[in-house]
C-alpha cells in the first residue's frame, strides 16, 4: 500500500512538471503582451541591465501546477487530512503579497512595489495565523526539535509563535534575496522540496507529501524557462511563495530548526547582506564582498551564472542529505 502511495506522489510530481511546461508556454507570451517586464535595480550589477524587460510574475507557472494537489489529495481529504491545503493556502497568501508587489512595479514602471512596512506587517500576520492554526489542529507542538541531538525544547505558545514569525519572515525574505540570477532560487529549492517529500513519506504523511512533490515538479518545469538565459523571472510572486512553502513544510512537519540545514544557501545569502551593511557602516565605506547578496560577489569574481547555479544547488543537495541524518530519528 505504501509503495502505491509513493508511486502516486511521483505521478503527481510529473503531472505538475507537465502542467508547468504548458502554463509557461501560454503565460510568457501573455506577460510579454501585457509588457509585464522586470525593472533591473539601479544598484545591481550593470551587466544585468540587458535583462530589463524580461517578463516577471513567472512564479504563476509553478504555482499553477500545485493546484493538482487537490485532485491527487482527494482521498486524504476524505479522511480528514487537510494539512497540505493549509500549507498551500499559507504559501498563496505570500504569493499574493508578492503579486501585489510585482503588479505595482509593472504598473508604475519602478523597481519598488509595496513598502517594506506593508510587506512586513502582512507577512507577520499571515505567519502568526498559520502557526496558530497548525497548533490548534494538533499538527504542531510547541517543542523545538534539535536535529542530531534527538532532544526538544518546550516553549510557551506565545513565545513559540513569536519565534515562528521571526523564522518565517526571515526565511521568506532570504529566498527573495536568493532570487538574483537566472534559475538560482528555483534550483536551490528543488532539493529542499525533495527533502520534504521524502520526510513526509518517512513520517507516513503521504497526503502532505503531495505539496512538496508537486512544487518540485512545478519548479523543474519552470526551470525550463528560467534557466540561463531566462525567458521569464519568478518575481516576488514566486519568491515569496517559495519562501512560505519552505517554511510552511518545516512547521507542518514540526521541524522548524531543519531550516538551518536545508536553507543554508538562503541563510548565507542573507548573512552576506547583513555583514556587508554592518561592516560598511562601521568602517565608513569599506566592504567585505564585491557586491551582495553573495551570488553577485562571485559574479564579479568571474563566475558565470550557470556555475553559481551549479555550486549553490550542489551545496543545498549536500545540506539536505546531512539534514536527513539529523532528523531521521524524529520521523
Amino acid at each position: 500500500m505504501l509503495n502505491r502511495e509513493i508511486i502516486y506522489i511521483i505521478l503527481a510530481a510529473f503531472c505538475a512538471f507537465a502542467a508547468a511546461l504548458l502554463v509557461g508556454k501560454l503565460l510568457i507570451p501573455a506577460l510579454r503582451a501585457l509588457k509585464a517586464g522586470q525593472s533591473i535595480r539601479e544598484i545591481g550589477p550593470t551587466w544585468h541591465n540587458s535583462k530589463s524587460g524580461t517578463p516577471t510574475m513567472g512564479g504563476l507557472i509553478f504555482m499553477a501546477g500545485l493546484l493538482l494537489i487537490i485532485p491527487f489529495g482527494w482521498r486524504g481529504m476524505k479522511s480528514g487530512d487537510w494539512t497540505h491545503l493549509l500549507v498551500l493556502a499559507f504559501s498563496l497568501v505570500f504569493g499574493v503579497i508578492g503579486f501585489l508587489d510585482d503588479f505595482f512595479k509593472v504598473k508604475y514602471k519602478r523597481n519598488l512595489g509595496l513598502t517594506a512596512l506593508q510587506k512586513l506587517l502582512l507577512q507577520l500576520a499571515a505567519s502568526a495565523l498559520y502557526v496558530y492554526i497548525l497548533y490548534r489542529l494538533g499538527e504542531l507542538t510547541c517543542d523545538l526539535y534539535v536535529p542530531f541531538f534527538n532532544v526538544s525544547w518546550h516553549l510557551p505558545l506565545a513565545v513559540y509563535i513569536a519565534l515562528a514569525m521571526f523564522i518565517i519572515v526571515g526565511c521568506v525574505n532570504a529566498v527573495n534575496l536568493t532570487d538574483g540570477i537566472d534559475g538560482l532560487a528555483a534550483g536551490v529549492t528543488i532539493p529542499v522540496m525533495l527533502f520534504f517529500t521524502v520526510a513526509c513519506i518517512a513520517a507516513k504523511k503521504l497526503t502532505l507529501g503531495l505539496f512538496p512533490a508537486c512544487l518540485l515538479g512545478g519548479l523543474a518545469g519552470f526551470l525550463c524557462y528560467n534557466f540561463y538565459p531566462a525567458k521569464v523571472f519568478m518575481g516576488d510572486t514566486g519568491s515569496l511563495f517559495l519562501g512560505a512553502a519552505v517554511c510552511g513544510m518545516a512547521f507542518a512537519l514540526d521541524l522548524p530548526l531543519v531550516l538551518i540545514l536545508v536553507g543554508i544557501i538562503y541563510i548565507i545569502e542573507t548573512l552576506s547582506v547583513i555583514l556587508q551593511v554592518g561592516y560598511f557602516k562601521l568602517t565608513h565605506g569599506k566592504r567585505i564582498f564585491r557586491m551582495t547578496p553573495i551570488h553577485h560577489h562571485f559574479e564579479m569574481g568571474g563566475w558565470s551564472e550557470k556555475k553559481i547555479f551549479a555550486v549553490f544547488t550542489a551545496i543545498t543537495c549536500i545540506a539536505c542529505i546531512v539534514a536527513w541524518f539529523g532528523v531521521a530519528a524524529r520521523l
